[in-house]
């Protein structure tokens, strides 16, 4: 027919590559490694396979992961991405974005839950990390004696302080029971306190290299450790539970061995530098003193001693005579102001003036008793007058002139109405006592 189609080989592969790439979201693949070539450009390509199957994938860029790895064929491995058509060739193929061992999901994920409930019973709280002593005379290492870690963390101590004293503790550092193994070997230098600070350390490798280092029993023997304890387990990137147990977590072996004794070098090359500052301030010090002593040694104190003592014996002889000049006209003029003062009291004659101030003294005394005599003599005869009238006002006196006081004796008042009914009772004062009167008749006109 005129009007079909004609499709190419590219045509259909193109299409084919639009359905095939579309049609699939990512996702996760469980397979064997069948074939794997490495190319230098860092891509990867391999075959996976089961047992009934193949594919074949490609890893872009993932060289170096793969010889973390170390991918070989047979290995099991999951590994996350997409299908794509490689047109060229009409073959589709998977592109892997991430590879890992075949059960590294399910460790990732005991990872997470057993880091979450250590963490909850505080087993990771920085406030219960120990400080790391600044100048340990003692290191134990726990970790295996044949492995690059020791042997680096080795070279770095000994290049710089080879007369420190280490203590190894050799352990596995993979695969089964290796973690009770190193758990024994915090508990050694706990018991027998025979370090100042302890470090646990291995190479790099991967999650399944480093499990036993997230092993629980491990985790707890280092956060109970009384003896600091640093981690130095796998590579920067690698993070293990052990690293959150420990006081300190260090990316390398290399960097524990850094950190144990670079503070010792730094105080070391501290102590230099306060010793050459000392030297230097010292050696100011004594130019300063040696200047001073010269030019001590060249004044004229010390070139001429006699001399300087004649001058002072002439300074002292000049302030005597000074000083007795000065005391004779003192007394010269002390002399000049008694001559003087004694001239103006004779001309004052004051035993004279002292006399005639005491006869009018004595005149005036005489005044002045006449006075009082005259006074006296006037308060006395006013006396004498009051005196006479009181006593005529007595009621005593005229008692005794035969009067008598009459009184009601339940009131006490004076009784002034004759005018009292009978038998009313009376109380009479005279001079010598008292009567209980009785009114018979009560008149006026009867008094």
């Amino acid at each position: 027919m005129q009007d079909e189609r004609i499709w190419r080989v590219s045509d259909v592969n193109a299409a084919i590559r639009e359905i095939v790439e579309n049609s699939l979201m990512p996702f996760w693949l469980e397979a064997e490694v069948g074939t794997l070539s490495i190319q230098r450009s860092g891509h990867v390509y391999l075959t996976f396979k089961d047992e009934k199957s193949q594919l074949r994938a490609v890893f872009f860029g993932g060289a170096a992961q793969c010889e973390a790895m170390n991918l070989r064929i047979g290995s099991a491995v999951e590994v996350y991405g997409k299908l794509t058509v490689y047109e060229v060739r009409g073959e589709y193929q998977f592109s892997i974005k991430m590879m890992r061992p075949v059960g590294m999901g399910e460790l990732q994920r005991r990872f997470e839950m057993l880091k979450a409930k250590l963490e909850a019973e505080g087993l990771f709280d920085p406030a219960g990390k120990k400080p790391i002593p600044m100048l340990p005379g003692r290191i134990g290492v726990v970790t295996s004696p044949e492995g690059a870690a020791i042997r680096d963390f080795l070279q770095i101590i000994n290049r710089r302080f080879p007369n420190i004293h280490i203590k190894i503790y050799p352990s596995p550092v993979q695969g089964k029971g290796a973690e009770a193994k190193l758990a024994a070997g915090i508990e050694f230098f706990n018991r027998h306190k025979c370090a100042d600070v302890i470090v646990i350390t291995r190479g790099g490798g991967s999650l399944e290299d480093l499990w036993p280092f997230n092993e629980e029993i491990l985790a707890r023997a280092v956060a109970a450790s009384k003896i600091p304890v640093i981690s130095a387990v796998g590579h920067e990137i690698d993070f293990t539970i052990c690293d959150f147990a420990a006081d300190l977590r260090v990316p390398t072996p290399s960097a524990a061995a850094e950190l144990v004794i670079g503070r010792r070098d730094e105080l070391q090359l501290r102590l230099k530098r306060a010793q050459k500052d000392m030297a230097g301030a010292l050696m100011i010090l004594v130019q300063q003193l040696k200047s001073r002593f010269n030019h001590a040694a060249q004044s004229y104190v010390f070139r001429e001693p006699a001399n300087l003592l004649r001058q002072k014996q002439q300074q002292l002889d000049e302030l005597t005579r000074n000083m007795t000049v000065a005391m004779e006209r003192r007394q010269e003029k002390a002399g000049s102001d008694f001559s003087i003062l004694q001239n103006r009291l004779k001309s004052a004659a004051p035993f004279g003036l002292i006399k005639a101030n005491g006869m009018t003294l004595d005149r005036l005394r005489q005044s002045m008793n006449h006075a009082a005599g005259i006074m006296s003599e006037r308060l006395r005869n006013r006396l004498s007058e009051v005196s006479g009238r009181l006593n005529n006002a007595n009621p005593r006196n005229i008692l005794k002139r035969g009067y008598a006081i009459l009184s009601d004796p339940r009131t006490g008042k004076p009784v002034r109405d004759p005018e009292l009914p009978p038998g009313s009772r009376l109380k009479a004062v005279v001079e010598l006592g008292t009567l209980e009167l009785t009114v018979e008749h009560g008149e006026r006109d009867r008094l």
